[in-house]
């Protein structure tokens, strides 16, 4: 059995700890830099990376996509399609991914689905942002529509600093991604879903409203409840991911709203707070797929 872990680096911790996982089983698995796709058509190998065919892979993990130009990144995404089509076994789907990656579709179908999530207004124009801001109570959080660990995003709380960065926005042809501000006293929880259940959660605690791991947020071990672990299986559900770091935010009048569903989450933080070796589970359900 041949599996990759797609990924921009191999010295990467996730990649690494993967790859010994899959080793360990006896599979023989590679790193794939997704920057290195070489792909023909009437000719063969169909795809190929550094010159050797990935067209015979069982399977392969999606660890991440990295950003490009828009050129680059749909390219590599169609690559994924292609893999798919050749019948090699994706985890994440290409499909999956474009879904979680774009966070406005991602909350269009989290409340399709009666999902509690912030209420979000997306924009272009820089007149509709403005009005938005005084709609969402005067204090938002403005994202990138496409990235993550909390890069880019910022808290307005006054109309004129509002101005100024949707003015900045419209310099950039951006566009306009905006969430009311919920109050969290500065945590919210993390559950890492594997197929059909949590393998393992924590709380995240933040020094200001951003809790994220890779901006100094700490992490708590934490054990779901039944509620929490099903609404978490089912954001992943909805987003059609097969592994996926639901982020859960509880506000301070004891509701609980779905913000992100991560298609490439990490788990470093989490590891350091609970005894699953999430690489061994993230290799077992894969194995568990392919065998049927």
């Amino acid at each position: 059995m041949k599996i990759g872990v797609l990924a921009q680096r191999p010295d990467e911790w996730h990649v690494e700890r993967l790859l010994e996982a899959l080793r360990r089983r006896g599979v023989e698995a590679y790193h794939l830099p997704p920057t290195r796709f070489l792909s023909r058509i009437g000719l063969r190998p169909r795809v190929s990376i550094r010159g050797y065919s990935i067209d015979d892979y069982d399977a392969i993990i999606v660890r991440r996509v990295p950003g490009g130009s828009p050129e680059q990144v749909f390219y590599r995404m169609d690559v994924l399609h292609r893999l798919e089509d050749l019948g090699i076994y994706l985890m994440n789907s290409a499909e999956s991914i474009e879904r979680a990656v774009d966070k406005y579709y991602t909350s269009t179908l989290l409340e399709d689905a009666g999902i509690k999530t912030p209420r979000t207004v997306v924009t272009e124009s820089y007149r509709e942002a403005m009005e938005a801001f005084e709609e969402l109570g005067g204090d938002v959080v403005v994202k990138p529509l496409f990235g993550s660990f909390g890069v880019g995003m910022i808290r307005v709380s006054d109309s004129d600093l509002a101005h100024r960065v949707f003015r900045a926005i419209e310099l950039i042809r951006g566009v306009y991604y905006l969430q009311e501000y919920i109050p969290h006293r500065n945590r919210d929880i993390r559950a890492f879903v594997i197929g059909d259940r949590v393998a393992a959660s924590m709380i995240r605690i933040g020094a200001d409203w951003r809790t994220n791991i890779s901006r100094g947020g700490k992490a708590k071990p934490l054990t779901l409840n039944s509620e929490l672990e099903e609404l978490s299986i089912r954001a992943a559900r909805v987003i059609g991911l097969e592994y996926a770091g639901v982020d859960i935010l509880p506000s301070e009048d004891g509701e609980y709203y779905i913000t992100e569903v991560n298609s490439a989450a990490g788990w470093r933080g989490l590891q350091s707070v609970t005894d699953v070796d999430i690489a061994e589970a993230l290799v077992d359900h894969l194995l568990s797929r392919l065998r049927g």
